[in-house]
């Protein structure tokens, strides 16, 4: 019930400050329905045809198709050690770096240099934490 209560009182109380902050602005209203001039008047438009360009703009190429690129890595955790063995089959170099995140506080996680791997070569990446490994990873640069 006192929930109810508070509820109409606070619906009460909003509808007449509301009505009290409506009421000044209805009478500041200038007869006759013009606004009144002043700065925010604002003169028509006038538009000059001949500056209007006879060609649409020119659009922007289209972005080319996604391009195939990128070395194909597997990654194997065994305890704490981590091997990401990868091959690239595409015509690009690949630059690869192998990141390994350790489970336990104290031990440092480790992210390695980047390795360039050339078109149909073949490369392994060894990491390894202390203890247990949380995560591996390999990311892909191009050079």
């Amino acid at each position: 019930m006192r929930g109810r209560r508070s509820r109409a009182v606070s619906l009460l109380v909003t509808s007449v400050v509301l009505t009290g902050l409506l009421i000044p602005g209805a009478f500041a209203q200038p007869e006759g329905g013009d606004p009144a001039p002043g700065p925010e008047a604002a003169a028509p438009a006038v538009v000059d045809l001949d500056e209007i360009p006879a060609e649409p703009p020119a659009r922007p190429q289209p972005p080319a198709s996604h391009e195939l690129y990128g070395a194909d890595c597997d990654t194997l955790i065994d305890g704490s050690q981590v091997r990401a063995t990868c091959h690239n089959g595409y015509p690009e170099t690949d630059l690869l770096r192998l990141h390994v995140e350790c489970d336990r506080w104290w031990d440092l996680d480790s992210d390695s240099a980047a390795v360039a791997v050339g078109p149909a070569g073949r490369i392994e990446l060894v990491g390894r934490c202390w203890k247990e490994v949380r995560s591996a990873w390999v990311t892909h640069q191009r050079p």
